[in-house]
């Protein structure tokens, strides 16, 4: 019986034994993914700060630009009321100008019946005669519907103000 209990008291330490065995090799390999475990962590937490730097540098570049194109909607709001300024002057002096060649239209049209010298600084140019769409306009106006001759003066004032535009 001595033996008996000496045989399973060995049959319980080889037992004990392989089971250490198998333990120690589990914390080798439990030891091994900590320490790749604590990369990982550093590796994450320089990623990190890396994140945060440039998000730093989006958050100044955003900042400058808000600022660049702020003073540059500032300048175009300025150049905006400018421009609205001389196109109000000019629409008010294009209708000064419609007024007075309308007021001006008996008296050319007399002045055309009389021959008169063209002036020294104009060349000599071939007559303009009006569209359609004029002479319908003139007609509109009370003058008759056939195509009339411009003056120079008229054609001087047309050419202007297609260049205005």
């Amino acid at each position: 019986m001595e033996w008996l209990l000496e045989l399973a008291l060995i049959g319980l330490l080889a037992a004990t034994l392989f089971h250490a065995l198998r333990l120690e090799r589990a914390l080798g390999v439990l030891r091994r993914d900590r320490a790749a475990l604590e990369e990982l962590v550093s590796g994450f937490n320089s990623s990190t700060r890396a994140a945060e730097q440039g998000i730093e540098r989006l958050r100044a570049a955003a900042d400058g630009a808000g600022r660049q194109i702020a003073r540059g909607i500032d300048s175009a709001s300025g150049l905006k009321d400018d421009l609205q300024f001389l196109m109000e002057r000019g629409n008010r002096l294009a209708d000064q100008l419609d007024h007075l060649v309308r007021a001006g239209r008996p008296v050319a049209h007399e002045a055309s019946r009389q021959p008169v010298p063209e002036p020294r600084g104009y060349a000599a140019r071939e007559p303009e005669t009006y569209t359609a769409s004029e002479t319908a306009a003139s007609a509109s106006d009370g003058d008759t519907a056939e195509p009339r001759v411009r003056s120079q003066a008229e054609r001087d004032l047309l050419k202007a103000l297609r260049m205005a535009r």
